[in-house]
This record gives C-alpha cells, structure tokens and sequence, in this order.
C-alpha cells in the first residue's frame, strides 16, 4: 500500500508486520518517533503478544533486549548516538553472544559540542563491534531491510543494526510503499532460535573463556560476517522476487559503465550524489556512483570487481576518524590494495551540515583532474578555523572551541578578550 508517510512511522509500520515478541524502548532524538508509533500499535493489539518494555536508559534497553533474545523471543530496540555509545559495552555481549537483535540506530553526530543533526559518527563508533550494519538511502529502503535484517539475524544467529539518517530520513514526510502483512509473513518465516535458555535444557551463555579459546570465538564471530557476504545479496533477491522491487545488497552501482571517476558513500546522500552524478554525464563527463548499503561486513572482493574500470575512487562519508581521516575510505583502500587506483576522501555534513549538488560536482570535477587534496572537508570555513587556529597561538587561554568558532561565525555575539560576563 502506497503511503505518503513519515519515516520513522514507516519503519515502526515495518518493524510491526515482522511481528516482535519483545520491544525494549527509550527515548532519544531522532529515532524516539519509531518506538512511540510501536508503542501505540503494541497498545492497540496490532503487534501480535508483543511486551513491549519501557527502560530507564540506553544501556537498559539493549540489556533487556540481551535477556529477551537469549529466551527466545524475536527482539527489537532503537537508538540513536550518545545512546549507542551508552550501551556500548552491551552491543559487544549482544555479537558475543551471537543473538540476533534488530536495533535501528536513527544517525546522529556525537558530541561534545552537543548535536542533534545528521552524521555517521555513531555507527562507525560500533563498526568492529561484530553487528551487521546495513545502511539506507530512502526511506522505502529504510522499511525493507528491516523485514530482511529480521529473517537475516535469525539464519545467521547474528545481530544487525540497520541505519537511518536522523531528520533527513526519519522525519521526512515522502512516498513509501508499505507492504502488506501476508506478503512480510511468508518471507519472514517464525523465529527459531539456534540458541536458547531452556530450564529443560540447560546451558551457559556468556561464560569465561581464557586464552586457549578465545581468538577461536572471536574468528567464529568473523566467520558469521563472511557468511553475511553471501547471504545478504541471497536475500535481497529474494526480496525482489516476493516484493516487486529491489532493495539492500552489499553495494549498489549507479551508471558506472565505462565511468572513469566512481564516487562512493553511504546513506541518503546518495540522491544528491546520483543527480549530480546525472547532471556531470549530461556534460560529457565520465563519472558514476556506487551505494554501500552494506558497511559490515564490508565487501572488499565485491567493490574491487566493481571498482576494476576506475581510473580514480572518490568516497564521500559523513565521518571523520581524528587523526586519520576518513573511515570508509580506509576500508575502499583495503579493497583496492595492490592497485595503484587512487582513493580520494570527502568528509562531509558532519553534524548535519548540507551536503549540496553544487559541492559534490566541484570536489568531483577536481578529482577527475587529480587536482583534489586528501583528504577533502567540504565547504569547511578555513576563515574561521584559521582564526581559531590562531588564537591559540596567542593566548595560553584561548577559550572553548565552539563557542568561538560560534563567535567568529556571526552566530552568537562577540565578547572581547579579558572580559567578563555575558555576550552581548
């Protein structure tokens, strides 16, 4: 059914039709639209016996999500940011103990400075943490592959967090089609655990392993993500076939034919990159993109085929490893080792900042002339940093950082050096 919907109620409606036992909720921007609109279809009956579990944190949710999921029950949790890395230490037990949750992680930037906006810095903060990692572009696609990431967990005994940019998708009004509750419960078949607390049966999970066993538990838990290698594009053709469309994959090439420059990324961004992508063939220009929809596992053998024509790699990524640059980009490097292809770096819309056609075609073009540095902060205020920068050098006590660069931007009213007191 064709829906003109916001996007976190879309994957709540998605979510739902998967048909959770137990939901663990709390709240934190953007993604607490998606476990209200469960909340009121857990109220109203129309997720099946569903318990759905108010908690006193981050941390909490996902522990109860542990407990659920080890009993047997099909389980889902959200989060977003500082609420990822508040349940951090849970998220390695969650992959340790091989349990196949389904969280949403609604993408939001880490602080400090505090921001609610848009980037990537939270899932990569958890990208070794043995989770699967899918990543949508739309919000169509934010819905399917949460009905894949259930039937995906559960074949793998894996957890899976499926990613959604925070504003841009989740509270983004568009067109969506929702499938219907037949279709999601003939592909999604009910859930099986391979490993369970049964009083009858009993077993330990989560026991001290020491030296002589655990490099053998931790190359079981790679093993998993090699297997997702195969079993994530098996899906996804699966999903086209019962669904009418196709959706997810490990990667998704975007007229690349011939394409001497390929700009890769993950995410929303990747509408605007495709019509810039359109707008630079128009002129003659031999370019073409290719979407990550999968980040972990990653596909090295997969991005290396499709990269095998390219001339020169561009990847456009909303984080930024301090003092090194570029997370995704280390990993196409990977996938190009033994290749003298260059692989370019493009940090952009970082705590939320737009990220325009207008900037893609410009950093695009240089690189189709090796002229672009690495790695690239696009549309960073040099002026502004530059200032700060020195500062610094003239002050042993310069001040906080955002708040001058807050300063020197227009943004908030200046204050001279050596005073007291507020803002004017």
């Amino acid at each position: 059914m064709l829906k003109q919907i916001e996007g976190s109620q879309a994957v709540a409606e998605a979510v739902a039709m998967c048909r959770p036992e137990v939901i663990a909720a709390y709240p934190i921007t953007p993604q607490t639209h998606i476990v209200e609109g469960l909340a009121a279809m857990v109220r109203e009956g129309k997720v099946g016996t569903c318990q759905y579990i108010n908690v006193e944190s981050e941390f909490a949710a996902l522990s109860a999500a542990i407990g659920a999921s080890a009993a047997g029950a099909r389980t889902y949790t959200a989060t977003s940011s500082q609420g990822l890395l508040f349940m951090a230490e849970a998220v390695y037990n969650a992959s340790g103990l091989g349990l196949p949750i389904v969280m949403t992680i609604g993408n939001r930037a880490i602080g400090a400075p505090i921001n609610i906006w848009n980037d990537h810095s939270d899932s990569m903060s958890m990208a070794n943490s043995g989770w699967l990692q899918l990543f949508a572009e739309t919000n169509q696609e934010a819905v399917d592959l949460h009905i894949q990431a259930f039937r995906l967990a559960e074949q793998l005994s894996v957890p899976v967090m499926v990613c959604v940019d925070g504003f841009i998708l989740t509270h983004a009004y568009e067109r969506v089609d929702i499938p219907d509750p037949d279709q999601v419960d003939r592909f999604l078949p009910g859930f099986e655990p391979v490993q369970v607390l049964d009083p009858d049966d009993p077993i330990s999970m989560g026991a001290m392993v020491g030296p002589e066993a655990f490099m053998e538990v931790r190359y079981l838990a790679h093993h998993k993500q090699m297997q997702a290698l195969e079993a994530i594009p098996a899906l996804a053709a699966d999903f086209a076939e019962s669904f009418g469309r196709e959706s997810g994959g490990l990667i998704a090439p975007y007229r690349t034919e011939g394409a001497e420059t390929v700009v890769l990324a993950l995410g929303s961004v990747n509408g605007t990159l495709k019509d810039a992508v359109d707008e630079m063939r128009a002129d003659g220009q031999s370019v073409g993109a290719i979407k990550i929809v999968s980040f972990r596992p990653f596909p090295l053998a997969q991005l290396r085929e499709a990269l095998a024509g390219a001339k020169r790699v561009v990847v456009v990524e909303k984080d930024l490893a301090l003092g090194l640059g570029g997370i995704v980009a280390s990993n196409v490097r990977m996938a190009l080792r033994g290749l003298a292809t260059p692989v370019y770096t493009v940090i952009a819309g970082l705590g939320g900042r737009s990220i325009t056609k207008r900037s893609l075609t410009r950093v695009i073009a240089a690189a189709t002339t090796d002229t672009l540095e690495d790695p690239h902060f696009l549309d960073l205020d040099w002026q502004a940093v530059d200032s700060e920068l020195a500062r610094w050098k003239e002050r042993r006590r310069a001040g906080p950082i955002a708040e001058n660069l807050l300063r020197e931007m227009g943004l908030v009213g200046h204050r001279p050096h050596g005073t007291e007191g507020p803002t004017s």
